[in-house]
């Protein structure tokens, strides 16, 4: 039986939410575009997360685009009081599929429209601004443009809260004498931890943080250590790696995504799984080992 209780809970703006929430972008086709290959499945997803106490899922309007917020609506509308719908805002995507920057007051005003209309919604809960200077990695650059404008909409009733994805520290700062953020999306896993610092600055602030590609992206995290850990436990590599997440820091919120029932229950079940004081000291030592690997030089 899982119990994705097991895992605590954590503040998102004015709700408290489980850690273990649910990622909707692969819900989409290839490459987060287009339709799903099977979209009786891609439903039944959304409906067993719930069923099981997923109450919080993250989606933006520009997966698909447009797919994942129909899917959400589809599935899940009316929505029990206690969903939390969390989006994002600041890119669109081109007519081949690429991600382009959309984050002027216009595109900022446009997307939560849309994302408002696709869902069936009079406000969003919480919006996170995704900030486009850096398209694989946050990249330094003003923000109070963007995020004056979402702003704006927040006064207007449209969105409850703000959060922010894909930043920097100084801007998360900047963020902070704007608005009221209560979450920061950036990519982290046990390979991928340039934020270790900043998670416990958020957590000391009350601040959620959400790692995107919590199981290493597009191409799964790959390590002896992890692949010799889940065979001591006898469990997956990737319910390691999810569990170490929430055994890293309280204020982490987990948003796992898949379009098969089947796996949407591994990864919930990591919400259950304790790991001792060895495998966790093994685990640590992965981010050093790739670390050192991209210090390499190239031959």
């Amino acid at each position: 039986m899982i119990d994705i209780s097991n895992a605590g809970t954590y503040k998102l703006g004015s709700h408290r939410v489980k850690r273990m929430g649910y990622g909707a972008m692969q819900l989409a086709g290839p490459g987060v575009f287009g339709p799903p290959k099977d979209r009786a499945a891609a439903l039944a997803v959304l409906r067993e997360a719930l069923r099981k106490g997923v109450d919080h899922i993250d989606t933006s309007d520009y997966y698909g685009p447009h797919i994942t917020n129909q899917l959400i609506r589809e599935a899940l509308h009316p929505y029990a009081e206690s969903l939390v719908l969390v989006t994002k805002i600041g890119a669109k995507r081109g007519t081949d599929g690429s991600w382009l920057p959309a984050f002027s007051a216009a595109d900022l005003q446009s997307a939560v429209h849309d994302n408002l209309r696709a869902l069936g919604l009079d406000a969003l809960p919480v919006v996170n601004l995704r900030l486009m200077f850096g398209i694989h990695g946050p990249a330094e650059g003003s923000i109070e443009e963007p995020l004056t404008a979402l702003a704006e909409l927040q006064r207007k009733g449209l969105v409850r809260h703000i959060g922010l994805s894909n930043v920097t520290r100084r801007q998360i700062e900047q963020g902070r004498r704007i608005a009221d953020i209560v979450c920061v999306q950036n990519q982290y896993n046990l390979a991928h931890r340039e934020d270790d610092t900043l998670i416990d600055e958020l957590a000391a602030a009350g601040i959620a943080y959400v790692p995107f590609f919590p199981l290493g992206g597009f191409t799964p995290l790959q390590s002896t250590e992890l692949s010799d850990v889940a065979r001591s436990l006898g469990v997956t590599p990737m319910q390691v790696a999810l569990a170490w997440l929430l055994q890293r820091a309280a204020n982490i919120l987990l948003i796992p995504g898949t379009s098969s029932v089947a796996h949407l229950h591994e990864n919930l079940a990591a919400s259950t799984l304790k790991l001792p004081g060895a495998a966790l000291s093994a685990l640590n030592r992965i981010a050093g080992d790739q670390t050192a690997a991209r210090r390499e030089p190239v031959q």
